[in-house]
């Protein structure tokens, strides 16, 4: 008997064929054939070309498992769970002490309870987080030009560098940051290895006993399984660990009726789709208008200002004619995770655009994420902030802009403009779905469509969908879905495009007002069908200025000399062979101690080597940076968050004299008690109460959270278990 079984996942489709075989007058089963693929969010044509290849008629059952998208086939169809029971039936274990199943796939974690015969008796799923995910390990790596293999190896012998298991935007974030400030590649992988096998045991942490039999595609990063050995009792890879659900449909087959093979023409159910729809972009492409400018020729011995913008993603510089303000000279390439090759790259490519003349550079400005480290690199004191950089780009093409809508590849920022300068600003706190990063990596890895075919396809699109504008992670899941009810390719790809700009509005912008001459900008305004979704959501013309990803270089560049022509910053010659050939090396990281202000966080701080000098790097203050640039403050008189905790804690929450015995309340030192303290303490004190605050954030406390809180909430445990132990 020939059984097939396919798992229709939420990101790979397996196709599994077993035969019933009589050998030696007994049965055996025999895996006859194996097929998987990634479906880049296109599982329903991904699935019927599977089908046609391995002639499904041919077998006498076929059972389908997986996720929605199972219910959209007229095939037989089981859970997942029963799958697992079959294929653990089959794997026919002779040791009864495992107890638990955990299925580590490309979007979910799950942990199956098994009991001694190996059922299942208990489920606990992960939240909708991406962070522990194997997807979202690919898209990291990805980020830093890395092949899984290639990763993986430089992982095995790396210290790992901490990387938040909380969000999948924040972990993302720390990643990027700890690139940027020059961590090594490799610590950063084995970081991530850690963090998802944190995300692993986290769910299996109410066991007390973890003998884990682990399936899915995760088995295949070793550092990963390295890292879970090391905190479960036993740990089992089953040789069938990334087919296993498939396996299991298809054994499900050989012991039960299944209905026929419809044919292909009959085989997908049409259905009404679970989505809202909105308007064809391409009825509001006039409202919004590209700009072009011409750029200059580099003139032998002409006066120049560097500018380079040194982004998340991608980093940017260009050269400017100090006497016309025209761009001469431009770069545009990746990051790849490190800042400051980037940086001596666009170096090179501009010596090689300009043909080697001979120039003077008379200032070097650097912004963005990596401008810290770059800034060092270059030995500049041009370092300059984003909404600084952008406001001023803007303002040179148009001095009545005053509203400026950024995206870049992690950071998507609002500006005001009043006068030509920032009035206010705000950026994306807690989500990545509104930035160029997740318009990409979503588009690439489940729509298979390459960031520069993004616009050129939305804009054809009759019918897209509302995705979801939120999570990340959710709208991921939400393209996956609408690819298994058959929505139009064309349409996913604009309905994405919708999404980052619905983010955009609703967590960036939020309800700020929006002025009446817009610029937008960003790399991602390369793609013309964002700008225009801008429009459709905002009812607003938009302005794109010319090379709209350029405008954060271009803008440090303008502040550089709009500095030197006031003597806020002075001259300094920059050679572009000395900044090419100038090597960083890293030497041990050392805690920081904390110092004169007993800071008790204990930054990592990175030691860099720059021409035979050592430069210490890093931290979540000023501190080094300060030192590096011979900065002096009188750190009491800027520290208004320690001059606001002596008021509300301090000035306004007097002494009240209690009498012995008297019942005693406990305020947890969390959330709003940071603002509303002196109203709860003196309401409670002038009833007579004894009131206390919790002191410290208990690590035991934190622990006890069993989940993946933010981290003002794993806080608020710790400060809760204090109170607990002062009873």
């Amino acid at each position: 008997m020939k059984s097939l079984g396919i798992c229709l996942g939420a990101s790979t489709i397996t196709f599994v064929e077993v035969h019933n075989e009589i050998i030696n007058n007994k049965k055996e089963i025999k895996v006859a054939n194996i097929i998987s693929k990634v479906h880049e969010g296109n599982a329903k044509a991904n699935f019927f070309e599977i089908l046609q290849n391995i002639n499904p008629e041919n077998f006498d059952r076929i059972t389908v498992t997986g996720r929605k998208f199972r219910e959209n086939v007229n095939l037989t169809k089981i859970t997942e769970p029963e799958a697992i029971e079959y294929s653990l039936e089959h794997l026919n274990l002779d040791n009864r002490e495992y107890n638990v199943l955990v299925s580590a796939g490309g979007e979910t974690t799950i942990v199956y309870e098994l009991d001694a015969d190996h059922k299942i008796i208990n489920v606990h799923i992960g939240n909708k987080c991406a962070s522990g995910t194997g997807e979202f390990f690919l898209q990291q790596i990805r980020r830093m030009a890395l092949e899984p293999d290639e990763a993986i190896m430089l992982a095995k012998n790396e210290h790992p560098h901490k990387i938040a298991g909380r969000c999948s935007v924040f972990c993302k974030s720390d990643c990027t940051h700890a690139l940027n400030k020059g961590e090594k590649k490799g610590a950063v992988v084995a970081g991530l290895c850690k963090m998802i096998a944190g995300k692993i045991i986290e769910l299996l942490s109410t066991l007390k006993v973890k003998n884990v039999i682990i399936t899915g595609g995760v088995t295949k990063n070793s550092v990963v399984m390295e890292n879970l050995k090391g905190q479960v009792n036993k740990l089992l890879i089953p040789e069938q660990a990334c087919y296993f659900e498939a396996l299991g449909a298809a054994l499900y087959g050989l012991k039960h009726e299944t209905l026929k093979f419809p044919g292909i023409d009959n085989i997908y159910k049409e259905g009404e789709s679970s989505f809202e729809f909105l308007k064809k972009l391409g009825d509001f492409t006039n409202k919004v208008s590209f700009k072009n400018m011409n750029h200059g020729k580099v003139v032998v011995n002409g006066i120049y200002i560097l500018g380079i913008d040194v982004g998340s993603t991608t980093t940017k510089a260009i050269l400017l004619d100090k006497s016309t303000n025209e761009i001469t000279a431009d770069v545009y390439l990746r990051t790849n995770g490190n800042p400051v090759e980037a940086a001596r790259n666009c170096y090179r490519a501009i010596k090689k655009q300009i043909d080697d003349k001979k120039i003077k550079i008379i200032g070097l400005g650097v912004t963005g994420s990596g401008r810290h480290i770059v800034g060092l690199h270059a030995f500049t004191e041009g370092i300059i902030n984003e909404i600084v950089a952008h406001a001023t780009a803007s303002v040179y093409f148009n001095k009545d802009v005053d509203t400026i809508f950024e995206i870049g590849g992690q950071d998507a920022k609002y500006s005001y403009i009043v006068n030509g300068v920032p009035a206010d600003y705000a950026m994306n706190e807690a989500c990545s779905a509104g930035t160029g990063s997740f318009l990409e990596e979503s588009a690439l890895e489940t729509l298979g469509v390459k960031m520069e075919d993004i616009g050129e396809i939305a804009l054809k699109a009759k019918n897209p969908p509302n995705f979801n504008d939120q999570c990340a992670a959710f709208i991921s899941s939400d393209i996956k879905v609408a690819s298994q009810e058959g929505i139009k390719h064309d349409d996913m790809v604009a309905g994405l495009v919708y999404s980052i700009c619905m983010n955009y509005n609703n967590r960036v912008k939020g309800n700020r007002r929006v002025g009446n001459k817009v610029f937008m900008q960003g790399g991602v305004c390369y793609n013309k069908a964002v700008p225009v979704a801008m429009a459709a959501l905002t009812g607003k013309e938009i302005i794109v200025p010319p090379d709209p990803g350029l405008m954060g270089a271009f803008g440090v560049a303008l502040e550089i000399k709009k500095r030197l022509e006031n003597n806020l910053l002075e001259e300094k010659i920059f050679d572009l062979d000395t900044l090419i050939n100038r090597d960083v090396a890293y030497k041990e990281p050392f805690k920081c101690a904390g110092g004169a202000e007993k800071c008790d966080i204990g930054c990592e701080i990175l030691r860099v080597i720059i021409d035979g000098k050592v430069y210490s790097f890093g931290g979540a203050c000023n501190k080094y940076y300060n030192l590096i640039h011979h900065l002096k403050f009188d750190e009491d008189k800027l520290d208004i968050v320690a001059h606001r905790e002596k008021l509300i804690f301090g000035k306004y929450a007097p002494v009240y004299e209690t009498e012995e015995n008297k019942k005693t309340i406990g305020i947890n030192r969390s959330f709003y008690t940071n603002t509303y303290y002196p109203l709860y303490y003196n309401f409670f004190s002038l009833l007579g109460f004894k009131v206390i605050l919790s002191e410290t954030a208990t690590v035991e406390g934190q622990n006890a959270s069993l989940s993946s809180f933010c981290y003002p909430m794993l806080l608020a445990h710790g400060f809760f278990d204090d109170l607990l132990n002062k009873n």
